[in-house]
């Protein structure tokens, strides 16, 4: 029996041995088509020679320096390659371990710099209906995933939610997409007049949802609007691009099409591409010269943060990313992996919606169409889309609860920059292969 304490104890999970392009092997020889990128992390694919090149110089040269006594060239060079590239307005980086760390220092940033400002009354945070921020317990608060917060709601901290951009679920009948986005910004301002503009420090939002709802894509003007809304209240606009951000969606920061700046921008899984634990957070000058200009110190850190060869993975996982072009393959193969879906299951009456930006895909799966209806949580649909797609040696990220924490299923689909146009097909036939399997696995009828 393992002594490894697994996040699904119970399963007996292969053991992976190696690691090729956009496979994974196991100990069996088996190859895996990693489409989720795991957790929409490697998107690099895996064994890039380059990367494993740079982690080791790093390693040779300096493995790992306490940023309580020093700073390092890895860190400093990775800093200054995220702020020249970071939409207008970000001027600093606070490197952590992973994205749940990164949201974690946000927060704290977030209060800090309202206490050193004097602002002290400024303590409630604004996020939104299914979305997900993190497992961490702060991240986790504001976070709005029913299921992962429900066990351990007494010991969150109070966080308040409004509802979230799903257009496909929430935009009104004949409702138009600059209508909607407006209803939304007027929903935040009637939060934050109910809590009072002086005591909300800050709105946190996915730019793209990934996890809890399946690549969820804002409408247009919307991050604008809110934007206008943070501005005219003095609150802060936090963007979690932990799983759009770094590419995925086609640009290197998400909210780059949506035409706006975040005053705190946090990144994670795409930045080290799964090479080394990694994740920062991008701060504004305003808040990085409050913080040196008052107390001088921020009042948080861990053991790893900065850590040397960490960095110097990064760095040279997004100078890849450069130079080899990879954001013209992103918005390519993005485009043609929801164009081959949306043909496949242009009459499906099971498949709702696909949707996303670049490699940043989701199905949502439906029993009815025409309503919207959702399969009953019982099937855990999703789950079995899983374990068929995986029979079939394709790896996809699915999801329960997708409308309200208990119903609805949907997968997400994130494959790493790499992929080449018969990739693409490959895992849509590959996944259009575990659905019908999952409906059979079911007991639920195959449409005709």
């Amino acid at each position: 029996m393992t002594k490894v304490f697994h996040r699904m104890p119970k399963q007996t999970l292969p053991v992976a041995v190696a690691g090729e392009g956009i496979e994974i092997i196991d100990s069996t020889g088996k190859r895996y088509i990693d489409a989720s990128g795991g957790a929409a992390v490697s998107c690099l694919g895996h064994s890039n020679a380059r990367v494993i090149d740079a982690i080791t110089r790093q390693a040779q040269q300096l493995p790992y320096a306490h940023t309580s006594f020093f700073t390092t060239e890895a860190s400093e060079q990775l800093a200054d390659h995220l702020v020249a590239a970071a939409p207008k307005g970000l001027g600093h980086v606070y490197f952590v371990s992973g994205g749940s760390e990164a949201i974690e220092a946000a927060l704290k940033l977030a209060r800090q710099y309202f206490v050193e400002k004097g602002e002290l009354a400024r303590r409630h945070f604004i996020a939104r209906r299914q979305s997900y921020h993190g497992n961490t317990l702060g991240a986790l608060a504001i976070g709005g995933n029913a299921w992962r917060r429900e066990p351990f709601l007494p010991i969150l901290i109070e966080s308040h939610h409004v509802s979230p951009c799903y257009a496909y679920r929430e935009r009104h009948e004949g409702e138009t997409d600059e209508a909607y986005a407006q209803r939304l910004a007027d929903e935040l301002e009637q939060k934050i007049l109910e809590l009072g503009p002086d005591t909300v420090a800050a709105f946190v939002a996915e730019t793209v949802v990934g996890a809890t709802a399946g690549a969820v894509p804002p409408v247009r003007e919307y991050f604008r609007k809110i934007r206008a809304v943070c501005d005219r209240y003095g609150v802060l606009l936090l963007l979690d691009e932990i799983m759009s951000g770094m590419g995925r969606t086609g640009y290197l920061f998400a909210c780059e099409e949506d035409g706006v700046s975040p005053d705190l921008l946090t990144i994670a899984k795409g930045l080290g591409a799964g090479y080394q634990p990694i994740g920062a957070t991008l701060v504004s000058p305003r808040i990085y010269e409050t913080i040196v200009g008052g107390s001088g110190y921020f009042q948080h850190g861990h053991t790893y943060i900065g850590h040397a060869t960490a960095c110097a993975a990064a760095l040279e996982v997004q100078r890849v990313i450069a130079e080899e072009k990879l954001l013209d393959n992103v918005l390519a193969r993005g485009e043609q992996l929801r164009a081959r879906l949306r043909e496949r299951y242009a009459a499906h009456p099971y498949v709702g919606d696909v949707r996303g930006r670049g490699l940043f895909v989701g199905v949502e799966l439906v029993e009815d169409r025409a309503t919207k209806a959702t399969f009953d949580p019982a099937l855990k649909l999703h789950a079995a889309i899983k374990r068929e797609a995986f029979a079939r040696g394709l790896m996809v990220y699915p999801m329960g609860g997708t409308v309200d924490g208990k119903n609805g299923d949907h997968v997400l689909l994130a494959p790493p920059f790499i992929c080449t146009e018969q990739n693409i097909d490959t895992i849509v036939d590959r996944f259009a292969a575990a659905i019908d399997g999952a409906l059979d696995a079911t007991g639920v009828a195959r449409p005709a």
